[in-house]
């Protein structure tokens, strides 16, 4: 399982974090009570901003919750991105839930899209292509709640991610979709809330080649 290796308050909003405080700092020198507010507004970000640890569990073929939110829907339908049939996982994520994204598969990064529009989307999104050693493919697709803030996305096209891994980030949360192949057994269902990087949405599924069967009789010919 993968340790956690990253703060309790993301780093994301340490500097908007020490920026009121020091502001607060002074205020309450000068003017004592006068910084309560601001020591209120310093409470509220590092509320926003937390960033607890999660256990990555130990299942090679399980594919993650990127985020933390609610499932909104499970449906198969055509992803323009890949240009194939896909399971579509739909998971909102409120305002004030945990801004960090995790990796919901360990394998290779093969393409992303910054600023795609989708016809059916009414706003930017964002999508990044994952492919497991086994060449299980799954996509990534982000349409932040603020069409003016873009999320950050820490790994590059070529590089190796690993399940559940720390990825990226969404300021003020978005809409998350996650697309897994045709077959795959999920397991939430809509109206499910998730846990970044520790609940598990679908497992992939590897058919078994089962070889062919000998004719022992055949093998070893008539004498």
């Amino acid at each position: 399982m993968l340790a956690y290796r990253y703060p309790l308050i993301a780093r994301e909003g340490w500097r908007w974090i020490a920026f009121v405080a020091a502001i607060a700092l002074l205020l309450q020198w000068q003017f004592g009570w006068l910084a309560v507010p601001l020591w209120l507004v310093v409470g509220l970000l590092l509320f926003l901003f937390r960033d607890p640890p999660r256990t990555v569990p130990a299942s090679p073929l399980g594919v993650v919750s990127p985020v933390h939110g609610r499932v909104l829907s499970v449906d198969t339908t055509q992803d323009t991105h890949l240009e194939r049939q896909a399971i579509r996982i739909t998971i909102q994520m409120r305002m004030t839930d945990i801004f960090s994204v995790r990796s919901p598969m360990e394998g290779k990064v093969l393409q992303q899209w910054i600023g795609k529009h989708d016809a059916s989307a009414d706003g930017p999104r964002y999508a990044q292509w994952i492919q497991s050693d086994e060449e299980d493919d799954v996509l990534l697709v982000i349409a932040p709640n603020l069409r003016a803030v873009r999320p950050k996305c820490y790994v590059h096209s070529g590089e190796r991610i690993g399940q559940g891994q720390r990825c990226g980030f969404i300021y003020f949360g978005g809409r998350v979709e996650v697309w897994v192949p045709t077959g795959s057994h999920i397991d939430v269902s809509e109206g499910d809330t998730l846990q970044a990087g520790s609940d598990i949405i679908a497992t992939l599924v590897h058919e078994k080649v089962v070889p062919p069967k000998v004719d022992s009789t055949a093998a070893s010919g008539d004498h």
